[in-house]
């Protein structure tokens, strides 16, 4: 093989081997998604408090 194709066909095999992955993941990241999750459910249902609990007293008001 001409050494340029060489060096194609190697890199095509390079990118298109699957490669044993570490499944540990990222731990600090989805830890972090985590908390700024809860944060953010948290500040929402802070604002949106009276409007949740007057939706779903009629919801449940609506049901007898």
């Amino acid at each position: 093989m001409a050494p340029l194709t060489l060096l194609l066909t190697r890199c095509l095999l390079l990118t298109t081997v699957t490669r044993r992955r570490d499944e540990r993941g990222d731990v600090p990241g989805w830890v972090l998604v985590t908390v700024m999750t809860a944060g953010l459910v948290g500040a929402l249902y802070s604002l949106a408090k009276p409007q949740l609990t007057d939706m779903l007293s009629s919801a449940l008001d609506s049901v007898h």
